[in-house]
């Protein structure tokens, strides 16, 4: 069974074709054709942590593609707690035909991969954001026409949002820099992944902001304190303050370099109004790319796993295609 738990599963190839999905469905949705590829599929959404954009992409998705979501809050379901990881993933896919989840753990899907037999999503995990990342390559596609050969700086902590981002970019030919104060940039467990799947050479690390963004073609940010880190962020403000991406920041970049955030934004802090809220600003559209990002993802986890439904009764549904290792697998 296949599984979407790190983008770093991914070989270039199927990146580039997950792409180039997300690029037809959103052209078919603005021409008003309808989608019904998940007619008949129940989608479960398991998250643990507070969210909007990543909730409502799935949902609104997956009722555009014809399926059915269930909203099971982290709470209520008590992965690891109430019952074990094993019992759970043993139990819910007989159920639901795929699950979207958004953990505190990373093992905690890596647990259930292990017994699940319908294909899991990771939504967000303290290692990894696969699913934001689809959508910020999408939208760097479209702000340049192409993603090959740009530059992509990434200011602020080494989480699980640059991670994943650094891997999409090393995949596709992008290069890309961190800037962060000492001590906050990619962990060794990170960086040894990612000379053993993507590239022997590791994305940049500059210290200095200017320096780093000074042949930048997007400038990318995030909170300086994850959900998880609360404790930590009083220091954490002193220590990024330097990094905060504010009008002086962008005039040290070329000037069509654009602006982006994977939301929501702590105004104020990572980012100044005046940049997320001016002409650099590519935030929204990011936002909007993960609905057709996640679509493209939906559909061609269940052309890989499964064989069509068949609409007619008496017909038997085709074989699915052949599987490969882009995702994880038990």
């Amino acid at each position: 069974m296949r599984h979407f738990l790190n983008l770093i599963d991914l070989s270039r190839e199927e990146l580039l074709h997950l792409l180039a999905e997300s690029e037809r469905i959103k052209a078919a949705q603005e021409r008003g054709i309808p989608r019904r590829s998940l007619q008949g599929r129940i989608i479960g959404l398991i998250f643990e942590k507070p969210s909007l954009r990543t909730r409502v992409s799935f949902e609104s998705g997956i009722a555009q593609l014809g399926g059915t979501s269930l909203y099971l809050p982290g709470n209520e379901v008590g992965l690891g707690w109430r019952e074990s990881l094993a019992d759970f993933a043993r139990t819910i896919s007989q159920y639901v035909d795929a699950l979207v989840l958004r953990v505190y753990h990373h093992e905690t899907l890596t647990g259930l991969a292990a017994h699940a037999t319908i294909p899991l999503i990771n939504a967000l995990s303290d290692k990894a954001h696969p699913c934001q990342a689809l959508a910020d390559l999408l939208t760097i596609r479209e702000l340049f026409g192409t993603e090959q050969g740009r530059t992509v700086v990434f200011v602020g902590d080494g989480n699980n949002v640059a991670r994943s981002l650094a891997v999409g970019c090393g995949k596709l030919g992008i290069r890309f820099i961190l800037s962060c104060p000492p001590g906050y940039g990619f962990d060794e467990h990170f960086q040894a992944l990612y000379r053993a799947k993507v590239s022997t050479e590791l994305p940049l690390e500059v210290s200095d902001p200017k320096a780093a963004v000074c042949q930048a073609d997007v400038i990318y940010t995030d909170v300086w304190t994850s959900m998880g880190q609360e404790a930590e962020r009083d220091i954490r403000l002193q220590r990024f303050a330097p990094y905060q991406v504010n009008a002086a920041l962008l005039a040290a970049a070329p000037p069509h370099c654009r602006f982006l955030h994977c939301l929501p934004a702590h105004r104020g802090e990572e980012v100044t109004d005046e940049v997320i809220d001016g002409p650099a600003s590519a935030v929204f559209q990011q936002a909007a790319n993960r609905l057709h990002t996640q679509k493209a993802l939906l559909e061609w986890l269940f052309s890989t796993n499964f064989p069509p439904l068949s609409s007619t009764p008496g017909v038997s549904a085709s074989s699915a295609p052949a599987t490969s290792d882009a995702f994880s697998e038990r």
